[in-house]
Parts: C-alpha cells; structure tokens; sequence
C-alpha cells in the first residue's frame, strides 16, 4: 500500500498541482485537508464543496474540508488579542496565527488516516514554511515533512501547464498580480508592484478596507477578562465580533499596513496588510488595560508583548516559552473587564472616545483637581523626599554637590 500524506490545501493553483506532483513524483497517496479560518473569500464566494471537488479531481483520494472558524476567533485571536500583539510594533500576525490552527489539523487528520507524513506549498523564501514545519515537528516529530514548491521549481507558467494537462478544473491565467492570505484576523498581500518598497501600493489590493461608508462612526467594544464579548451591548461570540466590527472600521477605510518586515529567514519583504477588526480591537483592548492594570503589571506585560508576537511570527506557537508567556498574560486579563468606545471616520481613523470599567483603577477623587479632591498633597513632601535620597545622597558625595562643595572650599 502506498505511503499517505496529508497535504495542506488551499484550493489554488500551487496546491492543487502539488497534489498530482506528491502522486507522481513520490509515489504516494495523498489527502488534502482544507481549513476554514475565516477566509474573506468565505464570506462572499468561495466555494468550499468545489475546493473539495478540485482536490479530487487533482487526484486526492480523500478531501477534507474542516471548519475550524470558531476555533480559530477563540483559541488564536482572541489570545492575541489579549497580547496585543504585533510583530515589529506594527503587523497583527494575520498569516501567523492561521498556521498552528492548520498544523493542529494537519496532525490529527494524518492521525486518522494513517498518514507517515505531512505536505505543504510553501516556498523557500517565505516564514509560512518555517510556521507549518516546526508546528507539526512539535506536535509530531515522527511525521515526515513534503515540500513539493522547494523542490519541483517550478514557474507559474509551468504550474498552468501542468494544471491543464493533469485536467484540473482550476480557472487562472499565467499572470498573477498579488499573492494573497486571508483569514478572520486579516488580509496579507505581496508579489507584483508591492515589491517595489519606493512605490504606492496599487489601490486594487484593498478589499476590506475600501471606504464604502463616509459618515462617522461609533462602536461600543464590551469585553470580560480580555474577551470581547459584545458589540454595541448585542452579546457576540468571538468570531461574530470580530466579523461585524471588521466591517463596520473597513467600511471608514480603517485597517491598512503598508511595511517592509524582517522575515524569519533572514529576508526584507515589503508587506501589504488590511486588518480593520483586529487592529481596531488592540486599539480597545489596550486602552482598556490602560484603565484596568495595576501599574507594575501594565508595565511587564507591555514588556513581554512583543517577545510573544516575535515567537508567534517565528512559528513557535506551539513551544514553551510561548505556553509561560500565556499563562502570564491570562492571568493579567483577570480584571480588565469594561467597555470602550470607538469612533471611526473616513478615510481610515480609529479613536478611542471613551472607556469605563466596574473594576477600574482611575479614582476620580484621586485625580482630580478640583473641590472633590480626596488627595493628601501633605503625604507628597515626605514621599518626594525619600524618592530622590539616593539621588540626593549621590549628588553630594560624587556628583555635581560634590563639585560645588569642592569649589566653595578652595
């Protein structure tokens, strides 16, 4: 009996010629396994019974097409959310978080097939080989690995050949303007007129953020220890949210990256990114920390967040020192329980107006000036004091009071 291998499968073009390639070239028989993690293409067109047929057609001898949407909004975004995470300061780990939610499936449908391997289509040059591989060696190191576009070099033209040989019902032409990656937390574009860093990026790789709306907005982000729980007080679940609200910031032009980013393997790539809900849900979630947090936590936490974002960018999900890192962060989610008020306005702007808490930190009386004001300014001199002694006591013995009481003696 052949060998098995469970493919990665998107439904395009470089997957569904990777399908015949693992046949011929390997000997094998081949599953694929598409995944659902909210693609933005599910949400208006794709076709997920013709994915199933195209990889049949291909030559699979199994398709599976898993729903893995909530999956991916409880147990991915929403801990990323609580992160806010960002790789670079900048980039919401749209592609990032997509990939452990494929790996976790990938394992078990190889488990269940009685799969000795594992297949991707990734090239050589990008992170998302890096995020699969390492994924499935720590969930299964005794999986072997296929990755047919590292080795078959193979050129679009040739991938559209081979496409209408093998008869795989694929409609796509040999030019290719953008390559794309979508899921429920965002959009990722590259390839083309994006590769030039000095150039505009074209205005035809918007879709999710092209201003359909101009009149401003507001929307009431509610959240329980970190989640978001409700959209202008309508209790949503995760994946809900994130959808409405995305359409809701989109529809203003809000959510667009345009950056160069250092890839894991060791490359500069001028990125193009539409992440309307999700970077709009840092911006309400950290505002809200901001209201919640005790200080010293607020302060590691916002140090450790990018340390998260950069193992989750570098494939390491499912790693160690990601599981301590979140545990940390869980447990600081605790109390930032509250709702914050959004405003959006075209062309892409999205601004706090407004946050209140049950448990929040702000004490008025604490912090206002005026009549009401339950300060004891009294209890300041002695605490200004104390903070600056050691100052103090340095300056006289070896800084600038020393200098002086030197100068005064001579």
């Amino acid at each position: 009996m052949p060998e098995r291998v469970v493919l990665a499968y998107s439904g395009g073009l470089d997957t569904s010629v990777a399908v015949r390639w693992l046949i011929e070239n390997e000997g094998v028989e081949v599953i694929a396994v598409a995944v659902n993690v909210g693609q933005a293409s599910d949400r208006g067109g794709e076709d997920w019974d013709a994915i199933r047929t195209r990889a049949l057609a291909a030559g699979a001898v199994e398709a599976v097409v898993i729903d893995a949407r909530h999956e991916m909004a409880e147990q991915f975004c929403v801990p990323a959310l609580q992160a806010n995470a960002r790789y670079e300061g900048k980039y919401p780990l749209v592609s990032a978080l997509s990939r452990p939610v494929i790996v976790r499936h990938l394992v078990a449908e190889a488990r269940r097939h009685g799969a000795t391997a594992v297949a991707h289509g990734c090239t050589g040059k990008g992170n998302d080989q890096v995020r699969f591989e390492v994924g499935v060696r720590a969930l299964a190191p005794d999986l072997k690995i296929f990755a047919p576009a590292r080795v078959w070099r193979l050129s679009r033209e040739d991938c559209v050949e081979l496409a209408a040989k093998w008869e795989i019902p694929i409609t796509v032409t040999k030019e290719k303007l953008y390559s794309i990656d979508d899921n429920l937390w965002g959009k990722a574009i590259e390839c083309g007129a994006i590769e030039d860093p000095w150039a505009p990026a074209p205005g035809d790789v918007y879709t999710l953020t092209r201003v359909t709306e101009t009149e401003p907005t507001e929307a009431i982000v509610g959240f329980e220890s970190g989640v978001p729980v409700s959209l202008d007080g309508t209790p949503l679940a995760p994946y809900d949210l994130i959808s409405r609200l995305g359409e809701v910031a989109g529809s203003r032009g809000f959510g667009r990256l345009d950056m160069v980013e250092n890839r894991r393997v060791g490359i500069k790539s001028r990125e193009v990114y539409e992440c309307p809900a999700a970077l709009a849900l840092i911006v309400a979630h950290a505002d809200l920390e901001d209201l919640t947090l005790e200080r010293d936590l607020h302060h590691e936490k916002a140090r450790l967040e990018p340390r998260w974002s950069e193992l989750v960018y570098d494939g390491l999900w499912y790693s160690p020192l990601r599981d301590a890192l979140q545990a940390f962060i869980t447990e600081s989610q605790r109390h930032v329980t509250g709702e914050v008020r959004l405003r959006f306005e075209a062309p892409g702007t999205c601004a706090v107006v407004g946050r209140r808490s049950p448990v929040a930190l702000y004490d008025h009386g604490l912090a206002t000036y005026d009549a009401t004001d339950t300060f004891r300014h009294a209890d300041a001199e002695g605490f200004v004091r104390l903070w600056g002694l050691g100052v103090a006591t340095w300056s006289a013995r070896q800084g600038p009071g020393a200098e002086a009481e030197e100068r005064g003696g001579s």
